[in-house]
């Protein structure tokens, strides 16, 4: 029992302050602070983390800062280079275009020109298998969306002020897709039931890794519940708290397919062009409580919720 308890205590240290480089990417990093943030000393903490994690800090901090910068720069096509190095924590374009070019064999430039050019050729290509959409979303080799469900798509999205929530998660870590499917069937579903939620409880789906971007194995997504401050976690969970703040938000009934056009125009057509940017929050797809979820249909309703910020 003690073992167990102490193990989830290490669990929820890594989890702190990886979700705390996630949303301080743009800061200078070091080991003093990341070390504090996880409550271990200097002098242990970065063995321990390259042994939870599987690559060192500095390995983990270069992968991140580049896989975000990789998805700004399609998301926010209009933005220049040196823009997306700064908000992701280089110092330069030049630092930036170093570490890029070591991990995906081109200059930041050109990937961006190569993704658009391969978007427009794949426009009738890979679609949504889960009835989870968000997570076989990718930022990059998505259908395009006909005219007229772009523009229907984007008279829907609206801004609002989205209040903190606390959140209870199960992480899992792999290939996007249907394991994701059988992770909520498999392991949330039986948790929730455990932990007495009602069928009918507020949900979330958070992806944090782009397939086309992260590798596979390294993809993280988060199964969530929305509970009380007070709520007791167990077996696997952690607690967390989803960021209040300015959301462009997408409110989508339809099926699996259809969801995955709502994503690409949110992030394709409508982000570039509304003179906002995504920040270091994390985009999900909120189910309210009593949303609908059609088993013969499959039609299923939802917020899509993307993070903003002004340009």
């Amino acid at each position: 029992m003690h073992s167990e308890h102490s193990r989830v205590q290490y669990a929820n240290r890594m989890h702190r302050v990886i979700a705390y480089i996630d949303n301080h990417l743009e800061e200078p990093l070091d080991l003093m602070i990341l070390a504090e943030v996880a409550h271990f000393s200097q002098y242990h903490f970065h063995r321990l983390f390259s042994v939870w994690m599987g690559e060192t800090i500095g390995d983990y901090l270069r992968r991140r800062r580049v896989e975000v910068g990789a998805m700004r720069l399609v998301a926010q096509p209009k933005t220049r280079v040196l823009n997306i190095a700064l908000s992701v924590g280089f110092g330069s374009s030049e630092a930036f275009t170093r570490a890029f070019r070591n991990r995906f064999g081109c200059s930041p430039s050109d990937w961006r020109k190569e993704q658009i050019m391969l978007r427009k050729q794949n426009s009738n290509s890979n679609q949504v298998n889960s009835k989870y959409s968000q997570d076989e979303i990718t930022f990059f080799n998505q259908d395009e969306i006909f005219e007229k469900s772009k523009k229907e798509t984007i008279l829907k999205v609206t801004l609002i002020e989205r209040q903190p929530k606390n959140i209870a998660y199960l992480r899992y870590i792999g290939p996007y897709g249907e394991p994701i499917s059988k992770f909520w069937q498999d392991v949330y579903v039986p948790w929730a039931i455990m932990n007495k939620l009602g069928a009918n409880h507020v949900r979330y789906g958070i992806s944090y890794d782009d397939p086309s971007i992260t590798s596979p194995e390294q993809c993280r997504y988060d199964a969530c519940a929305e509970v009380p401050p007070e709520f007791m976690v167990t077996g696997n969970a952690h607690k967390a708290t989803i960021p209040g703040g300015k959301y462009a938000v997408l409110k989508f009934k339809g099926t699996v397919a259809e969801i995955s056009e709502a994503w690409v125009s949110m992030l394709r057509d409508w982000l570039p062009s509304s003179g906002l940017q995504l920040d270091s929050r994390p985009a999900f797809e909120h189910y309210p409580k009593g949303a609908i979820f059609d088993y013969e249909t499959g039609e299923f309703e939802c917020e899509i919720c993307i993070p903003v910020a002004p340009l």
